[in-house]
């Protein structure tokens, strides 16, 4: 299936508008069957570039998710990253901020979590809950300890810092993908009717659900603003439909598996002196008796 990865992409002109953007896949998908085929085959693809990134032990990758409740973050981290070596990638969940983080800045947390070199690390939520939680629920500045704020300022000043952020980790490696999962509300409606009447899915609801989505109209301003504000040439955001699973999950592989295909990875290579002892190496070790 060909999907235009670069239709997904928040341009980076300010003009991106939340209501405009596609909840829902394509007309004319392929069946489930074929989806998740294409995805099996993208997986593998992924799984052979990452033991490859690992070896060359140059570049990193950093995969940022954020979406709204119940828009399929942790099933599309498990399906994309189920073929990669666990070795090679870490998977890190954000969610309210402990008391000792509490006591570092608000990057401090998420800094700690980025990728080495040779690897890749998957955050599911990231420091842009600080724009975005934190900004619908300004309250929650009173835990960090601040020692001033200003309302009208204080967001723009945090995107600043995260292009920043993400410029410095560009420059010295690290490629940066940041996927907003964009579920609608009728959608989430569905799945939060079927985990509370589903009993083996009862675990993942919580009534702080409920409480997140009255305030939809304040998260999608926020998302808004987020997305445009930092959606950039060496970390750009992927506005990825997400009503229907199985194609949301093949688009984030395939951006994934892209990012890859274009970094100049190769095996790191052995000198002539090494290279010409390995027939010794051979011998020796053919000569060994038990």
């Amino acid at each position: 299936m060909d999907i235009d990865l670069q239709k997904l992409i928040v341009e980076f002109d300010h003009h991106f508008a939340v209501g405009d953007s596609e909840t829902q896949a394509p007309e004319n998908l392929p069946s489930k069957k074929s989806l998740e085929k294409e995805l099996a085959k993208t997986v593998t693809q992924i799984s052979e570039l990452q033991r490859k990134l690992y070896a060359d032990d140059r570049y990193a990758v950093l995969l940022v998710f954020q979406a709204m409740d119940a828009a399929g973050k942790d099933g599309t981290i498990r399906a994309v990253m189920s073929g990669v070596n666990p070795a090679g990638c870490n998977v890190s969940s954000f969610k309210s901020p402990s008391s000792e983080e509490l006591e570092h800045d608000w990057l401090w947390r998420t800094s700690n979590r980025l990728p080495e070199r040779g690897k890749i690390a998957v955050f599911n939520r990231s420091y842009y809950e600080e724009v975005l939680a934190v900004r619908v629920h300004p309250e929650y500045l009173r835990n960090q300890r601040l020692p001033e704020y200003n309302l009208e300022t204080i967001w723009q000043q945090r995107f600043e810092s995260i292009r920043e952020h993400e410029k410095h980790l560009s420059r010295n490696g690290t490629v940066i993908l940041k996927f907003w999962l964009n579920v609608s509300k009728d959608e989430q409606k569905k799945r939060f009717l079927k985990r509370l009447t589903t009993p083996e899915k009862h675990w993942k609801f919580s009534k702080s659900d409920l409480s997140t989505r009255g305030h939809w109209n304040d998260y999608m301003d926020a998302y808004e603003s987020l997305l445009n504000e930092t959606s950039t040439e060496n970390a750009p955001w992927y506005a990825v439909p997400a009503d229907n699973k199985r194609y949301m999950r093949l688009c984030v592989a395939r951006t994934v598996l892209q990012a890859l295909e274009g970094l100049p990875l190769r095996y790191p290579e052995k000198s002539a002196e090494e290279i010409a002892l390995f027939e010794e190496h051979v011998e020796r070790l053919n000569s060994e008796t038990d």
